[in-house]
């Protein structure tokens, strides 16, 4: 686009979409009968400029709020009981949701659980415990996302971290999707540079395992053709240049894609990412960013064909498999992502990662079969950077 036109869509769910839509939280909370919000957001945040703004309208009104801001960069269970106790202890009836992922997916889960007779951990995505939910008087959630990866503002889940078992788990219900997402890239120009690139090849992860999955859903097969199109044409420059405005915008289009998209299934790159990011308490985004060509090479009996389209669709020079790859990995260099795990200066018992990436939810979706084998030695090449 060459210039930046505001629009209002619905898909999944209302998005109000433009230069300062912030400005528009009173009309936000008018329409969804919201009296007394509960404003989540993440401590870092709190100290935002963008955020004290969206605090000043609430505080120029008549609208009585309280803030929560305990929330770590992977959200616990305990941030989240926590922030119940906050929200009815102020009497709240809805959300606002501000920030990137974790405090999109706490704000989520806040709202869905100050309703529920059961613990939290009842309604991880496993069987059918989600129909069991209390659904009658929902508060309803406004999501602000600050950054473009995660997509959390259309999702319907909030990965939450066990703290007792060190296990990142999905909470799931349809009703956790957000009733309004406002989409405003001028506040996510103070985005560090490293979480630009982070949360960038987030929404790639989503929206590139999405388009490996074998699941047939055509419709978010094209979202995710669209949404690496988009990261291809606009990560770089947004991380090179963040007052780019509209780099900012197609990439924060671009996250909510992805979330969309990967209603069509992730794979093998989240199963490594999410016992790491609950264990060691790392970034999401990087770690997936770290995982992908070591995942994709891994894939590729099983999806070179399909590889070789979508290189085709992003006009790369080099449109074979080995191209592909090649333009992953000089990405994450433009971006100064990490090419190992070691880079990090963890130590990792690849053992128990292993046997926690085999049962997570993603790994039923990836392109080939996982076994508790190949999961280690791909936590062992990521490591090593051995891309043979």
């Amino acid at each position: 686009m060459s210039e930046i036109n505001n629009a209002n869509w619905n898909y999944p769910t209302p998005i109000w979409f433009g230069l300062n839509r912030t400005s528009e939280i009173m009309l936000a909370l008018d329409e969804l009968g919201i009296n007394k919000p509960l404003v989540v957001t993440d401590p870092q945040f709190a100290e935002n400029d963008s955020f004290k703004k969206i605090i000043k309208k609430l505080s120029d009104s008549s609208i009585h709020f309280s803030i929560f801001t305990d929330i770590k960069g992977n959200p616990t269970g305990k941030n989240v009981s926590d922030g119940v106790l906050k929200f009815n202890a102020g009497s709240s009836d809805g959300v606002i949701a501000i920030g990137g992922g974790s405090a999109l997916d706490a704000g989520k889960a806040i709202a869905f659980m100050s309703k529920q007779k059961e613990n939290l951990w009842f309604f991880e995505d496993i069987g059918d415990n989600w129909t069991k939910a209390i659904t009658e008087n929902m508060p309803k959630v406004i999501a602000i996302p600050t950054t473009a990866g995660t997509g959390s503002e259309t999702g319907r889940a909030s990965l939450i971290v066990d703290e007792d078992t060190y296990t990142k788990k999905i909470i799931f219900h349809p009703s956790i999707l957000p009733d309004l997402v406002i989409l405003d890239p001028e506040i996510t120009i103070s985005l560090p540079a490293h979480l630009t690139a982070a949360t960038g090849m987030d929404a790639l992860a989503h929206c590139l395992e999405a388009y490996c999955s074998k699941v047939y859903h055509p419709m978010a097969h094209g979202i995710a053709v669209e949404g690496i199109k988009s990261i291809k044409d606009n990560l770089v420059t947004a991380y090179k240049d963040p007052r780019n405005l509209k780099a900012r915008s197609e990439m924060l289009v671009s996250s909510p894609m992805g979330s969309t998209a990967f209603q069509k299934g992730l794979g093998a790159i989240h199963s490594l990412s999410h016992p790491v990011n609950a264990v060691h308490d790392l970034h999401h985004g990087l770690t997936n960013a770290i995982f992908m060509p070591y995942v994709i090479k891994f894939n590729q009996p099983e999806i070179e064909s399909r590889i070789i389209l979508l290189s085709n669709y992003l006009e790369l020079e080099d449109k074979s498999f080995s191209g592909f790859l090649s333009w992953i990995v000089d990405l994450r260099r433009q971006l100064s992502i990490p090419h190992t795990l070691k880079e990090l200066n963890i130590k990792f018992d690849f053992d128990s990662l292993a046997e926690m990436a085999l049962i997570d939810p993603s790994t039923s979706t990836n392109p080939i079969k996982m076994t508790l084998s190949d999961m280690k030695k791909l936590y062992i090449d990521s490591y090593e950077g051995n891309l043979n």
